[in-house]
């Protein structure tokens, strides 16, 4: 990083008199790639057409959206991919502002209780009609009712690439400002909820206008932290190991869950059972996936994260070059600022004002490469941060197809409970025909059994209806994601590229400025 300068060369170096106007711009760091800052968390392009490259780089970016603008939203549209997603959306405008601490007394150990932040989300939803205006509302919601909603729809909508929700960022939290933190957070929250209105199912769900549109409380049921579930789960192992009634038997809506919530702790472990003899007890299942394209698709998907990854790296890479480039072009202004400086004040001939002179003139050209350098970093860092976005739906990507596995290794459980219940009844039936009119302690324990497999068998039936649901579901986003992702990254390489020769042309205008100034003077020195 370039060091701190002193005082009254900042001065100078702000003070210059550049040809053109020209707006420094702010340092970015690689980091600033990975973690985007919330003016570069908007969804849209930070481009337009421009007539000629060098008019690109210094047309008005990003226009802002009325809308968002009246209520301080960063969001913006234009015509890039996502501004377009967002348009056939039913939301005109989604703006998280105004954090606010609350202090919560209730259900607290600590002296005085504990304070939390909630944000107002001011929604304006699309007219249904085109003689009706937009309907408006305004909720405020805390982290934790997020929280809520994510879980809500990781259970409702699950196959579907579901935008993930921020972290809590804990440790963060401490490390870092409140006021930057708090910001930070607010910045990513209303990117979210702009991601799940962009959704083509998520963006029209129940549970969505619930959060956005129910006064007060939120209205959808809280989850059950981890801990809690597991406790249920260990009231009702013994119960099940032990075989006391219906406590044995799977019921048939749960199994449109995942086993690993916790709450039945029995299942979690014949699953588990399961996958160890998929993998290592060398018999086949009796059912697997047999979607051989999917299995080739979800292999490209691999292979396209591995390339998002790199491809990344490379930027971060790129980023901090041309940083180090700005720093050092800044560095070399101010050292010929000061050099002019000096031979102004011990000129005793007219060739020694000369070259002050012409030193004025590269270290004028040296601070404005600098500055320049410095706002085409600000507007690198915006679009590369497309690839950060791509890394984050592909995490949704991975959910999604070990949805698609944990569904399918429900199906194989319950198939093998039904195979392990029918031999068992056939075992008891085979002993009970060899007694003169039948055991009746056995026949009892079959009808038991029987109704057991009846039970297991409509599980069965759950599972095997949600399994296809989940694989629909699957199929339905691939198709979406690759016209979303080729979109969005041929929008971010054309911004890029445009950026890239709109500033180079003006470092380069800048140098050839220099170039023809102090031509003279070159002449000179070779006829001398």
């Amino acid at each position: 990083m370039m060091g701190p300068e002193s005082p009254p060369a900042t001065e100078d170096m702000e003070s210059l008199a550049l040809s053109d106007s020209v707006t420094a711009g702010t340092t970015a760091t690689p980091s600033s790639l990975s973690s985007p800052s919330p003016g570069s968390a908007s969804p849209s392009s930070s481009f337009i057409d421009p007539p000629s490259y060098a008019e690109a780089v210094f047309s008005p970016f990003e226009p802002q959206n009325d809308a968002a603008g009246a209520s301080g939203s960063s969001y913006r549209r234009d015509s890039s991919p996502r501004s377009a997603r967002a348009a056939a959306s039913n939301y005109l405008l989604i703006s998280v502002s105004d954090p606010e601490s609350v202090q919560e007394t209730a259900n607290s150990l600590v002296s005085g209780g504990t304070t939390y932040v909630t944000y107002l989300i001011n929604t304006r939803i699309r007219p249904a009609a085109a003689n009706d205006g937009p309907s408006v509302f305004s909720v405020r919601r805390r982290f934790r009712d997020f929280v809520t909603l994510a879980a809500r729809l990781a259970e409702s909508y699950r196959g579907y690439f579901i935008p993930q929700r921020p972290d809590k960022n804990v440790v963060e939290g401490q490390v870092m400002q409140r006021n930057e933190f708090v910001e930070q957070r607010r910045a990513e929250l209303e990117k979210y909820l702009w991601r799940l209105a962009e959704h083509p199912v998520i963006g029209r769900s129940d549970e969505l206008r619930l959060f956005l549109q129910a006064q007060g409380k939120l209205p959808l049921q809280p989850i059950t932290d981890v801990a809690s579930r597991m406790l249920d789960g260990a009231v009702r192992l013994p119960k099940q190991l032990f075989g006391e009634g219906a406590a044995t038997q799977v019921a048939p809506e749960d199994v449109v869950q995942p086993a690993t919530e916790g709450r039945d702790l029995l299942r979690m472990f014949k699953e588990l059972k399961q996958a160890v003899s998929n993998g290592w007890g060398g018999v086949k299942p009796l059912v697997v996936e047999e979607d051989k394209e999917f299995l080739e698709r979800k292999e490209k998907m691999q292979d396209l994260e591995q390339q998002l990854s790199t491809t990344s790296q490379q930027a971060e890479a790129l980023v901090k070059a041309q940083q180090d480039i700005g720093e050092t072009m800044g560095e070399l202004g101010m050292a010929l600022i000061k050099l002019t400086k000096f031979e102004i004040e011990e000129a005793t001939f007219d060739s020694q004002t000369m070259r002050a002179a012409d030193a004025k003139r590269v270290a004028t050209a040296a601070v404005k490469a600098s500055r320049l350098y410095r706002e085409l970093n600000a507007q690198t860092v915006k679009h590369l941060a497309t690839l950060h976005d791509c890394l984050g739906v592909m995490l949704a990507v991975e959910i999604a197809f070990s949805e698609r596995a944990s569904a399918l290794l429900t199906v194989q459980t319950l198939m093998s409970d039904l195979s392990a219940l029918r031999a068992r009844v056939e075992k008891l039936e085979v002993a009970s025909s060899r007694i003169f009119g039948g055991d009746q302690s056995r026949l009892r324990k079959v009808e038991e059994l029987k109704g057991t497999i009846r039970v297991t068998e409509d599980a069965k039936s759950c599972a095997v209806r949600e399994y296809e649901r989940i694989k629909e579901n699957n199929w339905t986003e691939l198709d979406r994601l690759d016209t979303e992702m080729h979109d969005d990254l041929l929008n971010m390489l054309k911004g890029f590229v445009i950026n890239q020769i709109g500033y180079w042309e003006k470092v380069g205008n800048a140098w050839t400025a220099v170039e023809e100034e102090t031509s003279s003077y070159f002449c000179v020195s070779e006829s001398n």
